[in-house]
């Protein structure tokens, strides 16, 4: 069951992922982007894969060094809670990365790709825009109306 929920966890934050990637522009990529709630179901996976191991969970974090954290990825829900906190804070920075990026008018070409690589390695990706957001001002770029819902998309 443990290699099942693995699994889900990213099938649960993809659709969002996929929003801000393919549909920048549109309203409802906003919208969604904008809420922390898009993380509550992969915290909940989180939940089912932690309270089993939840005393090695505890002594993994609160006494940290690298071989109660090895001991504790080692155990299957062990390993599916550490995935699932890593989808669930990586899909946080993706969201404030493409919502910092339409407020500094960061064109959603190079976002995309940028939100591609923040999903396969969310530090590398979180340097680059960092490096981005350092040269940017807000409003830096004009803002054109998606003809489509009137949505504003970085010009």
């Amino acid at each position: 069951m443990t290699g099942a929920l693995f699994e889900i966890t990213f099938l649960l934050a993809a659709p969002f992922w996929l929003l801000m990637i393919f549909a920048p522009g549109r309203r409802v990529t906003a919208r969604v982007a904008a809420s922390p709630l898009t993380v509550l179901p992969v915290l909940v996976l989180y939940a089912v894969m932690a309270v089993p191991v939840f005393p090695e969970l505890w002594t993994a974090v609160s006494s940290p060094d690298i071989d109660t954290f090895r001991d504790l990825t080692v155990l299957a829900n062990g390993a599916g809670a550490v995935w699932a906190q890593i989808i669930a804070w990586d899909l946080l920075l993706g969201q404030w990365m493409f919502l910092e990026a339409r407020r500094l008018g960061v064109s959603p070409y190079l976002m995309g790709p940028l939100l591609v690589l923040t999903v396969l390695l969310s530090p590398v990706g979180l340097v680059v825009f960092l490096a981005i957001r350092a040269t940017r001002k807000p409003g830096a770029r004009l803002v054109r109306r998606d003809a489509e819902d009137g949505a504003a998309v970085p010009g």
